[in-house]
């Protein structure tokens, strides 16, 4: 046996053992009741939730494009994960409580309690939409990391990778995912840490890629700049406030304050991951400046020995189906809160049998989208972008509740979703980030009906009160 083929054996045998212990592990602890599937019965600590927050939103995705954006634009890619960390800070201080408070699993049923149910369907359909689109990324990236790591073609990594996380969302459900997601965490951490390793063995050091890089690798916007840092930060803040899986992992503590330490332990361990990947991807653009920037991380599998390789290998596996299983389980969470459950209005033994067959039907769906989307972080801003409108929306409803209507909010949601997606197909112009676009559209028109002399009689009849 040749040294490559033995190389190549030892990974793709510890990334099958792995997949396999953990498919086993996921079904062992799988879900028995629809309560186990979508919040895990209350009944999870506040670390878990912690590393599972973290697992959800520093993914295959963040992890390969942090690196990706590095590779062409320096260390203020970094930025890209460190918002992440800022949004958790935020939320752990100013919402988590009242999303658990709420008694609410879906990002759609806090804006129903304040804009109705028009406005629960239509942030339903929206938040659907952004989620089948991070799962585009997911796959798109973990798919990345296999090509590389395990030699095979782009088409066939990405259906392993559908395949084998099934198993995760499908049976598992948020109980068997949460602490699954401890051991993929451990794995990953781990992986990220020999990469920096190993990079920084390879170049010698930050000296040598300084001298090596353009300066503005080591700034603090570098050629990211300071418009879209800013909407890199608005558009994760806005995203970590409203995405569904975070709202669902909230909801999942035992209560109120377990809720708030959860997040803001979240925060803790987002914060060295920014720096570490925006290493990982500069590093790499000075060793192998003519290669493909999509494979700035995985570029350092081959140049470790087969152990290495193979732990790297698994963390990236890991990461993949974490993501993948968490996007997937709260789309599913929608779909059937939202649309099955009011029109089936099942039996709670059906229930749990089709919430299995919508959340395969969900995690497979993305596939179809993964070879059109080149740019990993470009997609995954762009998916904030279309959540941030959401939670523009839902902080107005909780914190100015006096502004806007439910007719309002609906148009607000539809015009925020149509005038952002349209903004990112046509790549942004005039500079403007479609994350403005995504802010700024809603907020003007709820701004707007609270303004206009006619709504606001109209608001003041229906409430039997004389306009103010």
């Amino acid at each position: 046996m040749t040294a490559s083929v033995l190389r190549e054996t030892i990974i793709i045998g510890s990334v099958v053992v792995y997949i396999l212990l953990t498919s086993v592990l996921a079904y062992v602890l799988r879900s028995r009741t629809t309560a186990q599937f979508m919040v895990g019965s209350k009944t999870l600590p506040a670390v878990v939730i912690a590393v599972l927050l973290m697992s959800e939103f520093i993914g295959a995705k963040s992890t390969v494009g942090t690196a990706q954006e590095a590779f062409e634009k320096g260390m203020a890619a970094g930025w890209s994960v460190l918002a992440a960390a800022i949004g958790f800070l935020l939320l752990g201080l100013f919402f988590a409580k009242q999303i658990y408070n709420s008694n609410q699993h879906t990002i759609s049923g806090l804006i129903e309690q304040r804009f109705g149910n028009g406005a629960r369907i239509v942030v339903s359909l929206i938040m659907i939409y952004a989620l089948l689109l991070v799962n585009v990324g997911n796959y798109l990236s973990g798919a990345a990391a296999l090509t590389s790591a395990l030699h095979i073609n782009l088409t066939a990594s990405a259906i392993v990778i559908a395949a084998f996380s099934a198993i995760y969302y499908v049976f598992g459900g948020l109980k068997s995912i949460a602490y699954v997601t401890v051991l993929h965490s451990i794995i990953k951490l781990a992986g990220i840490a020999i990469l920096v390793a190993v990079a920084a063995k390879l170049t010698g050091g930050l000296d040598p890629i300084r001298e090596g890089l353009p300066a503005s690798y080591f700034t603090i916007d570098g050629a990211v700049g300071a418009p879209t840092i800013s909407a890199w930060v608005l558009g994760t803040v806005g995203a970590i406030f409203s995405t569904q899986y975070i709202v669902q992992a909230i909801a999942s503590n035992r209560d109120a304050k377990a809720a708030r330490a959860s997040v803001l332990m979240s925060a803790a361990l987002c914060l060295p991951l920014g720096f570490a990947l925006a290493f990982i991807g500069v590093a790499a653009r000075y060793l192998y400046p003519a290669q493909d920037s999509l494979y700035a991380l995985p570029v350092f599998i081959d140049k470790m020995a087969p152990p290495l390789a193979a732990l790297v290998t698994v963390s990236l596996v890991a990461s993949v189906l974490v993501s993948v299983s968490t996007v997937a389980l709260a789309t599913t969470a929608l779909v059937m809160r939202d649309f099955y459950v009011p029109w089936r209005k099942p039996e709670p033994d059906h229930e749990l049998r089709a919430t299995r067959y919508v959340a395969l039907a969900i995690g497979l769906l993305p596939l179809i989208c993964v070879f059109f989307t080149p740019h990993i972080l470009a997609l995954s801003f762009f998916t904030r972008a279309l959540r941030l409108s959401i939670a523009i929306i839902a902080l107005i409803g909780v914190f100015l509740p006096f502004v806007g209507s439910p007719r309002a909010a609906v148009i607000a949601l539809v015009a925020s979703g149509v005038a952002t997606t349209a903004w990112y197909l046509l790549e942004n112009p005039f500079g403007i980030d479609n994350i403005f676009i995504a802010a700024l559209v809603p907020a003007l028109v709820l701004a707007a009906d609270h303004l206009i002399p006619g709504r606001r009689a109209a608001r003041a009849l229906a409430a039997g009160a004389p306009d103010q």
